[in-house]
This record gives structure tokens, C-alpha cells and sequence, in this order.
């Protein structure tokens, strides 16, 4: 039985906000890649639409994301994200069919 937690967020910014995002959550994502549990966490931004942020993120287990979740600065940012985004997340949950490149 498969307990891995992956998924895709989508992050639609307010286009104002778009810069004060992505400098507001790149510095977490080497920490998030340091947590327990935590097997692959990009950040990455879309290309055509630079508002447009996705995070892409496998977790060991439920239990190891809600940790991730409560994080002081994590819980801070739910609370207040509306503030930098133009729609809430938009997140499609995804099931691994391949082994995880991140520790090659």
C-alpha cells in the first residue's frame, strides 16, 4: 500500500502580487526539501503567464504534509493568502507511477 501524499498546486496570483509571492516562498523550498518526509518539492513558474506559480510535492505520508502544513510560516501564509492570490489553490491530487529522481 502506496501512503505517499503527491500533488500539483496551482497558484494564481494577482498579477501585482506575483513578485511579492515568488519572494515570499522561495526561500522555503530548500527548508521544505529538508523536512522529514518530504521526497520532491518544486516551486516552479509558469512561463507564459508569470502570475501563474506551481508547486509540485511528494510527501511520505499524510502525517509528514501536516506537519509541513503547520509550519508557523506555512499556517501564516493559508491564513492570509487571499491577499496575493486572484483565485483560492487549485490542487490536483496525483498518484506516483515512477520512483522519485530527487536523491540520484
Amino acid at each position: 500500500m502506496n501512503q505517499q501524499v503527491a500533488f500539483i498546486l496551482q497558484a494564481k496570483t494577482r498579477p501585482e502580487m506575483a513578485e511579492a509571492f515568488e519572494q515570499l516562498f522561495r526561500p522555503f523550498v530548500e527548508p521544505s526539501r529538508q523536512e522529514p518526509g518530504c521526497i520532491e518539492y518544486h516551486m516552479l513558474r509558469d512561463k507564459a503567464d508569470p502570475s501563474l506559480f506551481v508547486f509540485f510535492e511528494v510527501w511520505a505520508s499524510q502525517a509528514a504534509l501536516d506537519v509541513h502544513s503547520a509550519l508557523p510560516h506555512m499556517a501564516e501564509f493559508f491564513a492570509k493568502r487571499m491577499e496575493y492570490l486572484e483565485r483560492d489553490f487549485d490542487f490536483q491530487m496525483i498518484e506516483m507511477l515512477s520512483a522519485s529522481s530527487a536523491n540520484r
